[in-house]
C-alpha cells in the first residue's frame, strides 16, 4: 500500500486527505515512480476547488502534475528508461487519470524526463513545469526577439520567475509586474529590468515609460480577467498578448479597440507533443549548464501538511515554487 492524497469532494485545502492505496503495477505505455518530491501548480488547486477546465469523472479523486523520484517498475513497451533512473514528470495526461500527490505515482512514460545532472529532486520539480510554460510561450510560439519589451504579470510565481529567466536568455528585456513593492527589490535581484507595482503605479503609464512610449512587444498574463483592458493598452502596436493563467475568476473580456493580437497559450500543446517537447528539454538543459536557468524553490512542506501546503499557495505570498517533499 502506498500513501497517497485523494479528495473526496470539491472543496478547499482540507478536502485533501492522506490515504493508502494500492497502485498496482504499470500498464503498457506507463512507469511507476517513487516520488520524492512534488511541485504545486495553481491548477491543482483549481481542480481541487472545481474551478479548472476539467473535473473529476469519480470520487474520491487524484490530483498532481509535477513530481520528481526514481524510476522503480516499467509497464509494457517503455523502453527509453530504467529502473533506478532519477526523473521528473510534466503535465502531459489529465488529472483526470493520473495524479502524483503521493509516495508513488504510476504515471505516462510520454509525460517524464530525466533529471538534469547537478539538480536535486526538489530543484527540478521547480524546473521542468515554469521553464516549459516560459519556453513554449515566448520562445516556441511567441518568437519574441532580442531587444524586444516582455511584460510579465504574476512575476513572482515560478512561472514569472522562470521568464524572466527565459527573456533575459535570449536578450529580450523583461518587465515584470507584481501587486506590492514588497517583492519589488526581489524581482530586480532576479534580472527584471523595470518592476511595475500595480497597487502604486497605473501599468500602462509605467510601461510606456520604461519603453520610451513603444509599449510591450509581447505581454504574458497569469490572470486574465477584466486587467486584459489595461494590459491591451500597454501593448506595443503589432504585438502579442499571451494569457496562460486564469487567477481571476471573472470572465476577459476581448478588446474591441485597436486590440494587439490576443491568444491563449495551451502548455498541453507542448508536453503531449513529443518532438515539441523533446525540443523544450534541450533548450532548459542548456540554459541549466549555462547558469542561466535557476529554479527557485519558495517553500518546502511534508507531504502530511499537503492541505497547509494548499492554504499558502493560495495565499499568494511565494516568491518561487512551492514544494512538497516525500520521505527522507
Amino acid at each position: 500500500m502506498t500513501k497517497t492524497v485523494r479528495f473526496a469532494a470539491e472543496g478547499g485545502p482540507e478536502v485533501l486527505e492522506l490515504v493508502d492505496v494500492d497502485l498496482g503495477a504499470p500498464g503498457p505505455g506507463e512507469l511507476r515512480l517513487r516520488v520524492e518530491a512534488i511541485g504545486l501548480n495553481r491548477a491543482e488547486a483549481m481542480f481541487r476547488s472545481g474551478t479548472y477546465f476539467e473535473r473529476p469523472d469519480e470520487f474520491p479523486a487524484k490530483l498532481g502534475y509535477s513530481a520528481s523520484g526514481i524510476v522503480e517498475a516499467l509497464g509494457e513497451g517503455v523502453t527509453e528508461f530504467a529502473v533506478g533512473d532519477a526523473v521528473s514528470t510534466v503535465a502531459g495526461f489529465s488529472m483526470r487519470n493520473y495524479g502524483v500527490y503521493g509516495e508513488a505515482a504510476v504515471v505516462p512514460a510520454s509525460a517524464v524526463l530525466r533529471r538534469p545532472e547537478g539538480l536535486d529532486a526538489t530543484e527540478t520539480v521547480a524546473l521542468w513545469g515554469p521553464f516549459l510554460t516560459a519556453y513554449g510561450a515566448i520562445v516556441d510560439e511567441g518568437h519574441v526577439r532580442p531587444g524586444d519589451f516582455v511584460l510579465i504579470t504574476a512575476a513572482s510565481s515560478s512561472v514569472g520567475l522562470a521568464t524572466i529567466d527565459v527573456v533575459n536568455h535570449i536578450g529580450a528585456i523583461p518587465l515584470a509586474a507584481t501587486r506590492t513593492a514588497a517583492k519589488k527589490q526581489r524581482l530586480l535581484d532576479a534580472g527584471a529590468a523595470h518592476v511595475i507595482v500595480t497597487d502604486d503605479e497605473d501599468v500602462v503609464a509605467r510601461t510606456r515609460e520604461v519603453t520610451g512610449g513603444h509599449g510591450a512587444d509581447f505581454v504574458f498574463d497569469a490572470v486574465a480577467g477584466p486587467g486584459v483592458r489595461a494590459l491591451s493598452d500597454a501593448t506595443a502596436a503589432g504585438g502579442t498578448l499571451v494569457v496562460y493563467g486564469a487567477l481571476d475568476v471573472p470572465e476577459t473580456p476581448f478588446p474591441l479597440w485597436t486590440p494587439p493580437t490576443m491568444r491563449m497559450f495551451n502548455a498541453f500543446e507542448l508536453t503531449m507533443n513529443s518532438e515539441r517537447l523533446d525540443r523544450a528539454g534541450h533548450f532548459i538543459r542548456a540554459g541549466v549548464r549555462a547558469g542561466t536557468f535557476r529554479p527557485r524553490v519558495d517553500r518546502t512542506f511534508d507531504l502530511a501538511d499537503v492541505a497547509e501546503s494548499h492554504r499558502y499557495l493560495e495565499a499568494n505570498g511565494q516568491f518561487g515554487k512551492v514544494v512538497v517533499t516525500v520521505g527522507g
